[in-house]
């Protein structure tokens, strides 16, 4: 298989909001993460940082313009890769070791990384057999109702397991912008992780339905509105009533 560029290796689109989507495109589409950057008044947000075969910090200048805090939607390997390339990085307190311990099992690494899931291949000396993940234990542990401030805008912390036990969302309730990471995105949604939970799922769906959203910035897939953002949930409750 061809290799990529590391000048290729991201993809970098301003949205509304001063957001801008970074991804990694030569990973198929189902495995690949979206990276979100926010430009803050004091400071800027991330909101994780891909599979972490190619350094953000050297590829994308944004993301080292000014002081950034490095956010983890959760812990599996597509979400949280270049993290340690960061020196404030946050995680929920359920997922923190994962984090500080990255190993392939935990993450999901193991058994998803493999050539198969790219369209062209890392430049070296990338290789799926023996990737791993870096340390980057966390600064700050996140809990329900924190609040991410940067100075002229804050994220509050939703605490959204099911996909993963410190699974979170962010919440800007000034521009009804949602940083869903994987518990709700428009594409197929995942609930069998080993460390998934049906109960969990239900009641993180239930608690964003009503959510007011403007816009969804999901962890994979394209972003989406309010009528859109209602719908996956509810069609994704109708399909797991409970008697």
């Amino acid at each position: 298989m061809k290799r990529a560029r590391p000048e290729d290796w991201y993809r970098v689109e301003r949205r509304a909001n001063d957001v801008t989507y970074i991804c990694e495109p030569h990973i198929e589409e189902f495995y690949r993460c979206n990276m979100w950057h926010v430009r803050g008044r004091e400071r800027d947000m991330l909101v994780d940082s891909g599979m972490g075969v190619v350094s953000l910090r050297e590829w994308v200048p944004l993301v080292t313009e000014r002081d950034l805090t490095a956010v983890a939607s959760h812990t599996h390997f597509d979400h949280m890769g270049c993290h340690h390339e960061f020196a404030d990085r946050c995680v929920h307190e359920a997922e923190a070791h994962i984090l500080a311990d990255p190993t392939n099992a935990a993450t999901l690494a193991d058994p998803y990384v493999t050539d198969e899931i790219f369209t062209q291949l890392p430049p070296l000396p990338y290789s799926s057999e023996s990737y791993r993940l870096k340390s980057a234990p966390a600064i700050r542990l996140l809990a329900d109702g924190d609040m991410i401030d940067l100075g002229d805008r804050a994220f509050e912390v939703i605490h959204t397991p099911g996909h993963s036990p410190g699974g979170i969302a962010l919440w800007e309730a000034k521009t009804g912008i949602l940083f869903s990471g994987d518990i709700v995105y428009d594409g197929p949604l995942i609930e069998d992780t080993y460390h998934a939970d049906a109960e969990d799922y239900h009641r993180s769906m239930v608690r964003l339905y009503d959510l007011p959203v403007e816009i969804v910035h999901g962890g994979h897939f394209p972003s989406y509105g309010r009528a859109r953002h209602r719908q996956i949930i509810k069609d994704w409750l109708n399909a797991h009533e409970r008697p």
